[in-house]
């Protein structure tokens, strides 16, 4: 007996996945969801936009941003840029001084803050727009307090895009996304490594075929069928939910289509570096799943995370096409605004294709 546990140490300490099952999922689950998960606000960046520019918006304005809450993002010259400004999605909100704040205080014991927030992320716009307004609570209980009478300082809020904050303008981007890339990924994972299993990648391999058609033709079936999912998903969205489709139709099917090529490219990938079924699964499922879910932005802000785990949601492809179908489903937009986002994307399915091409084996070990 004692001989046989001493082996089955020796059989699990030299199985580098066992060890990797044992001790590095654990590590990573434990990191991710402890840095990750977070509902607070860190580093929002955000726009201000000062009429008055006298002593007290100045004070507030630097209060508002030394609490840590957030930072100064791109300037806005004035009202009408702030819609342009939500388009690029470079803040998350902007605070606009009405002209003669002092003197208004002074003279009418009144005077008020506009704050209007991007709501295509409801969450996050509830959060920074409370934020905001605690902080300005904050410096009026604890700054104008030995003035002789009181004076309110109001806030006003406006929700960008979603006025009335429905929870479904956030779910769907991140649904669609999350069932594309996990169901396409997972499916095209096992393709090629069935065939090793089963022994029918003789027949592929003493074909006249070369790896790039037998890739080709292991993606191309998943292509269609992952096309009429996405599709399915939307009119059930637009249908059911409720979820707007402000922006071109056409342009937001050709999205998706990149984003199932990629997502089936690197499903191949995984595929090709498997030796079985299960250990493609497993690795679809390590690799794929929790980073999809926690490093895409879909429920946790990005700029809460450390700067490793932010350096590392520039990898993940959902990142980058949640921000796609925000952008054309809820504001509107064109190619004009998404294209560095479309190239990335696209960047990454060549890479993978290629990837797959030059890691496919042609004989068999």
């Amino acid at each position: 007996m004692k001989g046989f546990i001493i082996k089955e140490f020796y059989h699990i300490f030299r199985d580098v996945r066992s060890m990797v099952i044992l001790f590095g999922m654990p590590v990573i689950q434990v990191l991710l969801f402890g840095f990750a998960l977070s509902t607070e606000i860190k580093n929002a960046p955000i726009a201000i936009i000062d009429y008055s520019n006298d002593q007290i918006t100045r004070a507030i304005t630097s209060k508002i941003l030394s609490s840590g809450f957030f930072i100064l993002g791109d300037e806005v010259p004035g009202e009408g840029q702030i819609e342009e400004v939500f388009r690029h999605g470079k803040v998350k909100e902007v605070i606009v001084f009405e002209s003669g704040f002092a003197e208004k205080l002074e003279k009418e014991r009144q005077a008020s803050i506009q704050i209007i927030a991007d709501a295509s992320d409801p969450n996050t716009a509830n959060l920074v727009v409370n934020y905001t307004s605690a902080i300005v609570a904050s410096y009026q209980q604890e700054y104008l307090k030995d003035l002789s009478l009181p004076v309110t300082i109001s806030t006003e809020s406006r929700m960008l895009y979603n006025p009335t904050l429905k929870s479904v303008f956030m779910f769907v981007p991140g649904v669609i996304t999350i069932l594309l890339m996990l169901i396409t990924a997972m499916m095209t994972s096992i393709s090629i490594a069935r065939e090793k299993e089963l022994g029918t990648m003789e027949i592929l391999l003493v074909s006249p075929m070369r790896p790039l058609q037998i890739i080709a033709g292991k993606v191309i079936p998943y292509v269609l069928l992952a096309f009429i999912n996405a599709v399915s998903i939307l009119l059930l969205s637009y249908f059911v939910l409720g979820m707007p489709v402000k922006g071109s139709l056409l342009l937001l099917l050709g999205e998706s289509l990149l984003f199932i090529v990629m997502a089936l490219s690197l499903g191949i990938f995984i595929s090709t570096v498997s030796k079985s079924q299960q250990v493609a699964m497993m690795l679809s499922m390590f690799a794929l799943m929790l980073p999809t879910i926690l490093l895409s932005g879909f429920i946790f802000p990005i700029e809460n995370m450390p700067v490793a785990l932010q350096f590392l949601s520039y990898i993940m492809p959902p990142r980058w096409f949640i921000i796609i179908v925000k952008s054309i489903m809820i504001k509107g937009l064109g190619i004009q605004y998404i294209w560095k986002e479309t190239l990335i994307i696209a960047s990454m399915a060549v890479f993978f294709i290629a990837l797959s091409i030059k890691k496919f084996k042609i004989r068999l070990e």
